[in-house]
């Protein structure tokens, strides 16, 4: 028994001691800013919604007025110069016209039919042009007109530069307010752009007057720094 005890403890003792507990590593301060940038930038596309409506006592009777009103408007937008391409059908709808609401037997008188169509404008100095042409043709519903850039690209890698320095400009005032200094960048985000409009009205002699405005393009992007020792 006792050489027994005497070899469990001299197996105790070759065991190596435990390692000392690693001191876990924080991670170095930080600071995360967001900035804004926005570019001005003067649109050079237009989108116009517009639409034919017509009615008929059957509803192959007001399709095919629709179809014959649709088919003259298309005809004088690309006199105009406007591409097929940018033409494109984006609703059509032929519903029964109920009357009679007030009684119990409400009843069909007609039908409606009506065509909306998406137009791309390219050339903005003859927008109120083509608007009075397609008005006078057969489109007697306007459903929206919104201005845009046919390659925003530019003009959102511009706001985004503006983005950037403007969020190490708010990081270099905390710091500096914080008594530090500014470290290495750890991680960039960037979140959706959007566009508005500055109105700038321009009329046009002969046409629907049209204000183009400016686009305002905005990038946002956050930022975070880390705290120099």
């Amino acid at each position: 028994m006792r050489a027994l005890s005497i070899l469990v403890v001299s197996a105790l003792m070759s065991l190596p001691l435990s390692a000392p507990l690693v001191a876990q590593e924080m991670p170095p301060p930080r600071v995360s800013v967001t900035g804004e940038g926005v570019t001005e930038v003067a649109p050079d596309l237009a989108v116009l919604s517009i639409a034919v409506t017509t009615q008929g006592d059957t509803a192959a009777a007001a399709l095919a007025a629709n179809n014959d009103a649709v088919a003259a408007v298309l005809a004088r937008l690309q006199e105009t110069g406007i591409e097929p391409r940018d033409m494109q059908t984006s609703n059509l709808s032929l519903n029964p016209n109920w009357t009679g609401y007030d009684s119990s037997t409400p009843t069909i008188s007609g039908y409606v039919a009506a065509n909306m169509v998406t137009v791309r404008v390219r050339a903005l100095d003859r927008l109120g042009e083509i608007l009075d042409v397609a008005v006078r043709d057969g489109a007697n519903t306007l459903n929206g007109l919104t201005f845009g850039l046919a390659d925003p690209r530019p003009a959102m890698d511009e706001a985004r530069k503006a983005a950037v320095a403007d969020a190490r400009l708010r990081a270099e005032v905390l710091a500096a307010a914080a008594g530090v200094k500014l470290g290495k960048i750890t991680s960039i985000v960037e979140t959706t752009g959007s566009g508005s409009t500055e109105p700038m009205f321009r009329a046009e002699a002969s046409a629907v007057p049209v204000a183009s405005g400016e686009l305002a393009v905005t990038a946002h992007v956050t930022i975070v720094y880390e705290i120099a020792e």
